[in-house]
């Protein structure tokens, strides 16, 4: 393939001369893709995002399978802590199944690393499905947890490195709008199950039909282009590609990853753990990708998620019925943010995007602490019970569209390509140590100080949050994986960084 684009630029011009897909884009800008212009793209991240419906089914269907559980083994009833080891045994294997997801993806493929997490998915599902007592139980748990772990790394990235850069954050945010879509679908099927015989192991066991699902139709999706690349299949790679672009555009995205495929074999080296440390702006990368994972979490949407119900019946509404019903609508909500946010976050940008959700989170978090501080002096006045439930649905509406889908989507772009399956896998854990931590404490804490102070505390939060999104986040819409790199290497060294050594190579 030649370099230097298509005939039909002049003499002057060439692709090269303005890095990847981003510079044709600025001599052709009607031939931008819109969200829905491409069908193959827009099915393979359909398929790919299963893996997300996965983490959110299992995120909320166990709050709801828990009341259940608790009937048939009289010992979980007994013991919170049993109870608390059902629920997060699967932020633990998560924890681990992220962790090694990233070197499971640079090894063996993205489709690989979906088909394992899949399997172990659904073992996992059939484990619980069956338990004859609870320490069975947790061991399903662990193993649906190793799932989700892998398929929360794999996913975005996969999904990112199929899609066209001017696109490219609106597909990857649709695999969070699976997340909060399986959120709402096991509310759902609390409520479908809860008069039918062996209600809890219906409610597990059915988690792992959409994985056999997406085994079956993964089979027949391609290799992620940019991983066949780097491992030397170039023509399955431009067979991928010739999928996704016109030719000339195709032309330009080649030249680009024969240029990156060059710059790999020029460095000869196996990327390890440690790796990410040595080199500046890897640290730099790492720092504002497993920064957002985390706050993502310190924010505190997984504590609004998991204990939605129990916030509802703090404010004062002591139904199960309408709690669940109330929770039922906060998962609705938070899935319809999320499709705003696919909308949006290519038009207004990552970081402007996280920055206004995190304003309108501060400002729900202090209605949510005004409303609790009220209720606790003046029990009697039902306005403050309206006025968490105000909270709450604007701590959604802000949090969803924002800082839900812009952490996944920053970490699936940032990296370069030999660092995108291992740092990817880092932050992913960081976001689950981040979950099990807030997950463990917030009814500690809430018990030791108070509900108002601790969504006081949150508020605190979300204020450092976006004094970090400002600091150590760039704008990464639009652009290519090459000048996302760029950015990196410019924080890290300056103009002159292309004089300084080898990324890798540099560890001070």
């Amino acid at each position: 393939m030649a370099h230097g684009g298509p005939t039909t630029l002049e003499p002057s011009m060439s692709y090269d001369s303005i890095p990847g897909s981003s510079g044709y884009l600025d001599l052709f800008p009607e031939r931008r893709m819109s969200y829905f212009t491409n069908h193959y793209v827009l099915r393979l991240t359909v398929i790919a995002g299963i893996g997300g419906l996965l983490f959110g089914y299992d995120t909320g269907v166990i709050s709801g399978a828990l009341l259940y559980i608790k009937d048939d083994f009289a010992v979980v009833n007994k013991s919170s802590f049993l109870q608390e080891t059902i629920v997060s045994m699967a932020l633990v294997g998560a924890m681990i199944g992220a962790a090694t997801g990233g070197w499971i993806n640079d090894a063996y493929g993205r489709k690989k690393a979906t088909l394992i997490a899949d399997a172990v998915f659904v073992a996992g599902a059939i484990v619980m499905a069956a338990a004859p007592d609870p320490y069975v139980l947790i061991l399903g748990r662990f193993l649906v947890g190793l799932g989700i772990g892998v398929a929360s790394v794999t996913a975005p990235v996969y999904i990112a490195e199929a899609s066209p850069s001017e696109v490219r954050g609106g597909l990857v945010s649709t695999n969070v709008l699976m997340v909060t879509s399986g959120q709402f679908f096991s509310y759902v099927i609390n409520l479908a199950f809860t008069e039918v015989p062996g209600t809890w192991r219906w409610m597990l066991g059915v988690s792992g039909v959409p994985a056999l699902i997406q085994f079956c139709l993964m089979i027949f999706m391609p290799e992620s282009p940019r991983w066949l690349f780097m491992k030397n299949d170039k023509a399955k790679a431009i067979a991928v590609l010739s999928k996704i672009y016109d030719f000339p555009r195709l032309e330009d995205e080649i030249d680009h990853l024969s240029a990156a495929l060059e710059e790999e074999r020029q460095k000869k080296r196996v990327v390890r753990f440690l790796d990410v440390f040595k080199s500046k702006e890897m640290r730099l990368a790492f720092l504002a990708g497993a920064g957002l994972q985390a706050f993502q979490q310190f924010t505190g949407i997984n504590t609004v998620m998991y204990y939605s119900p129990t916030i509802v019946q703090m404010a004062g509404f002591r139904s199960n019925q309408l709690a669940l019903l109330l929770s039922l609508i906060v998962a609705g909500m938070n899935a319809a943010g999320t499709v705003l946010g696919i909308y949006v976050i290519d038009l207004i940008g990552r970081k402007k995007l996280a920055l206004a959700s995190l304003v309108g989170v501060f400002g729900s978090l202090i209605i949510l602490s005004i409303s609790f501080f009220g209720e606790s002096a003046d029990s009697s006045n039902s306005i403050f019970g309206w006025l968490a439930i105000l909270g709450l649905a604007l701590y959604i509406a802000f949090f969803s569209p924002g800082m839900g889908p812009v952490p996944w989507t920053v970490n699936a772009e940032i990296y370069p390509q030999e660092y995108r399956g291992i740092c990817g896998g880092m932050s992913a854990t960081v976001n689950w140590v981040c979950n099990l931590i807030v997950s463990q404490t917030f009814l500690s804490l809430v018990q030791a100080v108070g509900t108002g102070v601790t969504f006081l505390i949150l508020a605190g939060v979300a204020v450092l949050a976006a004094v970090f999104v400002i600091v150590f986040v760039p704008e990464t819409k639009g652009l290519t994986f090459a000048e996302v790199e760029q950015i990196w290497k410019q924080r890290a060294w300056g103009s002159g960084y292309n004089t300084l050594p080898e990324q890798g190579t540099e560890s001070h």
